[in-house]
């Protein structure tokens, strides 16, 4: 570990960052994150809110889990915003990391993920639907440490 390098306390002192659910697009979405192509990540309200999480905070930082629950980065949020699904707009698309090239095809995608029977379980709700006016939390952070390279 080098002299600038979280401590095992440090880093089980944060939060956890949870891209999607176990499995291949989390292991995508983390690699994104690793290789600095993924610095914005959009959540729904509805879900920090079944959860009891609080939204984001600026300068947060957090530690990222890869699919095998082992503490893969560090990230700290730079921006938060709240907005309609209908008001996402192409850069912060684009930033996700995810290959998107148009907000419909992103659209799609998201759908088709917070329409899926994991999410729909995960809220307890198995009707759970989106729309143009669902809020979602617009996320922006930066990769601060790869701890895959701390050791």
């Amino acid at each position: 570990m080098t002299p600038d390098s979280p401590s095992s306390a440090d880093i089980a002192s944060m939060s956890r960052a949870e891209f999607a659910f176990p499995g291949s697009l989390r292991d995508k979405l983390v690699a994104a994150i690793l290789d600095g192509s993924k610095t914005s990540t959009t959540g729904l309200v509805v879900a920090y809110e079944h959860q009891g999480e609080p939204l984001p905070d600026v300068g947060t930082r957090s530690v990222v889990v890869d699919s095998d629950d082992h503490p893969v980065a560090i990230i700290e949020v730079t921006s938060v915003r709240v907005l309609p699904l209908a008001h996402v707009d192409l850069d912060h698309v684009v930033d996700e990391g995810e290959g998107y090239t148009s907000l419909a095809a992103w659209r799609e995608g998201h759908e088709r993920f917070w329409h899926s029977k994991e999410m729909r379980e995960a809220l307890d709700d198995p009707d759970f639907t989106v729309d143009d006016t669902t809020p979602a939390v617009l996320e922006r952070f930066r990769l601060i440490t790869d701890l895959r390279l701390a050791d």
